[in-house]
């Protein structure tokens, strides 16, 4: 059983997609994609700088097509699809719930209300390396701050105003060692994006949407959803939600996943995969030269 997976904002790094359009047709349908958001894709994949593609207007539809892009030259026929984050946007097209063009316009529309909440308040996120999530998350609350993304393998994400981010580095939660910054522009998942979840509920209103062709995890609680409507209705919720990436690897388990392949650009749920499912065989699509042996992987673990 495979699943395909695609990441979320932070993923991204300059120059990512530039392997990615030396692939036949990958240009052309960048360019469509591009026209259709007003975005020119391709210059922020190949020739902006880190701070230019931070922009969560930017950064997000950048990493739908990178994920749309890398998912097609894969060619794979995966039985379980999710995403963490935005990267929920992806698997639902993977998954046959909308269609590629309608999915870019929906994650610009995601982008610039998420960018417009972010400009209300100075607020950002912070990864916690080490620490017991039974502890963490309550000491978190403490704090006033969300605990934005609980991703399994004892890794949480937090969320708040920069002053709450300032303070938790200086009152750490026991057995926490450092906490990181990330780099994104917004308190992600959190009650600060409310007024992001009315503009994309009128976004979703216009989408042509189908129930999934394969199964579809979402990452609001880890539960298979099979109705087409209820993936769209928890993609807008969630962004003022947090994402529990822990409970969808738990679902791939209990559903029999024994391989694993994240859609470019590739890394970070690989990484949390190889923690928390050490059973499972894992491959990120970093650049084209990792298709073949992701298409054996596939040829390996392919099934209903």
């Amino acid at each position: 059983m495979l699943v395909l997976v695609a990441p979320g904002q932070g993923a991204q790094t300059p120059g990512f997609l530039t392997p990615w359009l030396e692939l036949p047709g990958a240009t052309d349908r960048l360019a469509g994609w591009s026209d259709a958001i007003g975005l020119d894709l391709a210059h922020y994949g190949t020739k902006a700088d880190a701070e230019e593609i931070r922009d969560t207007a930017v950064a997000q539809p950048l990493l739908v097509a990178a994920g749309l892009l890398s998912a097609a030259a894969l060619n794979a026929s995966p039985g379980v699809v999710a995403g963490h984050s935005v990267g929920e946007i992806t698997a639902a097209v993977l998954a046959g719930v909308i269609e590629d063009e309608a999915a870019l316009r929906f994650v610009r529309a995601r982008g610039l209300a998420m960018a417009d909440a972010a400009a209300v308040t100075e607020t950002g996120m912070a990864a916690l390396l080490g620490g017991d999530p039974a502890v963490t998350v309550p000491h978190l609350e403490k704090l006033g701050l969300t605990p934005a993304n609980v991703n399994g393998g004892g890794q949480v994400v937090a969320a708040g105003t920069t002053a709450q981010i300032a303070a938790l580095a200086e009152d750490k939660p026991e057995g926490v060692r450092r906490v990181v910054p990330l780099k994104v522009a917004g308190a992600f998942h959190t009650p600060h994006m409310a007024p992001a979840v009315e503009t994309l509920r009128t976004a979703a209103a216009t989408l042509k949407i189908a129930d999934p062709g394969v199964t579809y995890v979402s990452n609001a609680d880890g539960k298979t959803v099979a109705d087409g409507n209820e993936v769209i209705t928890r993609l807008v919720g969630q962004v003022a939600n947090p994402v529990r990436w822990d409970l969808c690897m738990e679902t791939f388990e209990e559903l029999g996943v024994t391989a694993l392949i994240e859609a470019a650009p590739g890394g970070t749920l690989v990484g949390l995969a190889k923690r928390a499912l050490p059973g499972v065989k894992t491959l990120a699509l970093k650049t084209p030269d990792d298709l073949d042996a992701a298409r054996a992987l596939i040829s390996e673990h392919a099934g209903a």
